[in-house]
């Protein structure tokens, strides 16, 4: 489960590459800047090499708690199970998630051999009031083929943008956590706390 989560994240994150075109000037809120905004964000952090590993680990936290709707990600990700789970579990769990979440986002970019690749934004589509989805490719090198990593913007308040999710060569890293989960409660025979125990387990385990 983490491991399959931790390289779509590398795919979707990590390997945009970190070296965007020049920004254009346009409204901060807009989608497509916030999207900008994020990579540009990201590689100041990881191309700092005066930053500890320690130090980047804890601007990375910051970067995704101000980017990316973790909470909205952990509900939609426990799916049907959410409305059979006592109030305490619903509590618990995204707790356990947004340590999870962070814990894989950090790790994973933070580990990252960087590479100087172009990341191109080719689109906008506003799918609904609350969504828009902002398309990207990164280029092509000599070793990789060209990507296309296609970025769901919440919007609810347009004031506040946030990643709800990220498809990469549209496989959704929403939906694989929401599949993973809902394979190991089916597992333990539909009980919530395996999944809580694994969570938990990945969060306290060390990474050295």
């Amino acid at each position: 489960m983490v491991k399959r989560n931790k390289l779509l994240l590398s795919s979707a994150i990590a390997y945009l590459g970190f070296q965007q075109n020049k920004k254009n000037e346009r409204d901060d809120k807009n989608p497509e800047a916030f999207v900008e905004e994020v990579i540009n964000d990201l590689n100041k952090i990881l191309s700092n090499k005066e930053l500890t590993k320690e130090n980047k680990i804890k601007a990375l936290y910051v970067i995704a708690e101000r980017s990316v709707d973790i909470d909205g990600i952990g509900r939609l990700t426990l799916g049907k199970h959410r409305k059979i789970i006592s109030e305490e579990q619903k509590v618990k769990y995204q707790k356990l998630f947004r340590s999870y979440f962070l814990k894989g986002f950090s790790n994973t970019l933070v580990n990252y051999d960087q590479n100087q690749k172009k990341i191109k934004i080719t689109e906008s589509i506003k799918k609904s009031n609350i969504y828009t989805m902002v398309s990207t490719i990164v280029e092509a090198t000599s070793k990789r083929p060209q990507i296309q990593i296609d970025w769901r913007i919440y919007t609810k308040n347009p004031d506040r943008p946030l990643i709800r999710d990220l498809n990469v060569e549209n496989i959704s890293i929403l939906l694989s956590y929401r599949e993973d989960f809902s394979s190991i409660i089916k597992n333990n025979n539909g009980d919530i706390e395996a999944l809580l125990s694994i969570l938990e387990e990945f969060i306290n385990k060390s990474d050295r």
